[in-house]
C-alpha cells in the first residue's frame, strides 16, 4: 500500500512538473527581425534568392519573423512572386504584408509572418517631412493567439533611410504614439536605420525595452559596424531569454538579429 502510495505521488509529481514545462514553453516567442534587401544577395547582381532567405528562416525556427524590404509582383523580384506569401507558404504560416510604397509595377515594403493565428491587422502611414526626399515608410501590426488563451500584438516598421534624423525622428515618435495605445503587451522590430546612442533609439528606449543594450552589430554584413535592426517590447511584460546576430552574410545587406522572449 505504502509503495503504491509513493508511485501515485511520484506520478502526480512528475505531471505537475510536465504542466509546468509545457506552460513555460507556451509563454516563451521566438522572433527573427531580418531586412531581406528585397531577396537580393547584394554579391549578385539582379539574382532574387528566395531559398537563401527562407535557410535563415529555418536555420533559427521562429514562431514570428519581422521582414523589412519585401517586394510582392514587382518587376525586378517576378510578376508572379509574392515574397511574403511564399515564404510565410514554405513554414506553413500566416502573414500579413503592408505596402510602404508602389514599387516597379508591384508593392515595396514590410510584412509579419506567424505561426500563431494572426486575429487583426492594420496598417498605419507614417510621416514623412516635405522637401526631404524621403520614401514614404509604415508601421504593420498584427494581434497574435498565443497558447494558453494569451495574446500579443506584433509591430514591425523600417524607418526612413536619409541622412538626417529628421524622418526617423518623427515616424519614431508616431510609432510609440500609435503603440502606447495598444491593450496587449507588443513587441516591436524592425530596420530603424539609427543605432544606440542617437534621439531616435533614445525615443525608443523612453517607452520600451530592447532585448539589447550594447548591441552586436548588425551591418555592414563583411566586418558589421552599427546596429540598426532592433527589436523591443513592452517593459516588464516580458523576459529576455536570447538576443543573437545571426552571422549570415550572403543573403542580404543586414544581418538578421534573433529574440526569445518570456511572455510574463
Amino acid at each position: 500500500m505504502k509503495n503504491r502510495l509513493l508511485l501515485l505521488l511520484a506520478v502526480m509529481s512528475a505531471g505537475c512538473t510536465a504542466s509546468r514545462q509545457a506552460t513555460a514553453q507556451a509563454d516563451q516567442v521566438n522572433i527573427l527581425c531580418y531586412n531581406i534587401h528585397h531577396a537580393n544577395p547584394p554579391s549578385v547582381k539582379d539574382r532574387i534568392d528566395i531559398p537563401a532567405i527562407a535557410k535563415v528562416i529555418a536555420g533559427t525556427a521562429p514562431a514570428i519573423v519581422a521582414l523589412q524590404e519585401v517586394d510582392v509582383h514587382t518587376d525586378r523580384s517576378g510578376k508572379e512572386l509574392h515574397q511574403a506569401e511564399a515564404l510565410a507558404k514554405q513554414f506553413g504560416m500566416q502573414y500579413f504584408f503592408a505596402k510602404g510604397i508602389d514599387y516597379g509595377g508591384g508593392e515595396y515594403g514590410v510584412a509579419i509572418l506567424s505561426k500563431y493565428p494572426i486575429l487583426e491587422t492594420k496598417r498605419y502611414p507614417l510621416t514623412t517631412l516635405p522637401g526631404t526626399n524621403g520614401e514614404p515608410r509604415v508601421l504593420a501590426t498584427a494581434l497574435l493567439q498565443l497558447p494558453n488563451n494569451k495574446r500579443i500584438l506584433m509591430a514591425c516598421t523600417h524607418l526612413d533611410a536619409q541622412r538626417s534624423d529628421s524622418n526617423r525622428l518623427v515616424q519614431i515618435k508616431e510609432i510609440m504614439d500609435i503603440l502606447k495605445e495598444q491593450r496587449y503587451p507588443v513587441i516591436l522590430a524592425g530596420d530603424l536605420n539609427a543605432p544606440n546612442g542617437t534621439p531616435v533609439i533614445d525615443a525608443l528606449d523612453r517607452q520600451f525595452t530592447r532585448t539589447c543594450g550594447d548591441c552586436a552589430p548588425t551591418i555592414p554584413v563583411e566586418n558589421p559596424r552599427r546596429c540598426i535592426d532592433f527589436v523591443a517590447f513592452t517593459p516588464g511584460r516580458f523576459e529576455v531569454l536570447k538576443h543573437a546576430v545571426i552571422p549570415e552574410t550572403y543573403a542580404s545587406d543586414h544581418l538578421p538579429v534573433n529574440a526569445v522572449l518570456r511572455l510574463r
